[in-house]
This record gives structure tokens, sequence and C-alpha cells, in this order.
């Protein structure tokens, strides 16, 4: 079984909650366009000053998905 990459976006300010839940919208819709296999996407408000969005991808599709959409970090999804 492949491994699943959570891949994350970090959005800080003021409006960062609405940048990551913003952001979100285009995680999906490129998971759409590319045909994707991939349906988990998310952001998490971290605090006040700090939410992120992400989305989990395998093995398969990660270095296509990193270098088109340049995360920020990545960790492992358990």
């Amino acid at each position: 079984m492949s491994r699943q990459i959570k891949l994350i976006w970090d959005f800080r300010g003021e409006a960062a909650a609405k940048t990551a839940e913003h952001h979100e919208i285009h995680l999906k819709e490129f998971i759409a366009i590319e045909k994707l296999p991939l349906n988990i996407t998310g952001f998490e408000i971290k605090n006040e000053m700090h939410a992120i969005a992400y989305m989990v991808v395998t093995d398969e599709n990660m270095i296509m998905v990193r270098d088109t959409l340049k995360p920020h970090r990545g960790e492992l999804f358990v």
C-alpha cells in the first residue's frame, strides 16, 4: 500500500483562516482538473494568526503535486 503524505500550506496573519479556507477550494479544483484519485483536503485554524490548508496525496502523485503547487511542507498522514 502506498504511503499517504499530507502536503501543507501555511497562512499567517489576521486573514489566515479565511485564506486557508479559500485555498482549499483551489486544491479541490486542482484535483478535479487533473483528474487525480485524491479526495482528502481540508483546512485547520491553528490559532488566530495561523491556519493551514492541506491535501493528502500518495507517493505516486506527490512529486507532480509538489512541483506544481509548491506546498510549504509535508508530513506522513496516518
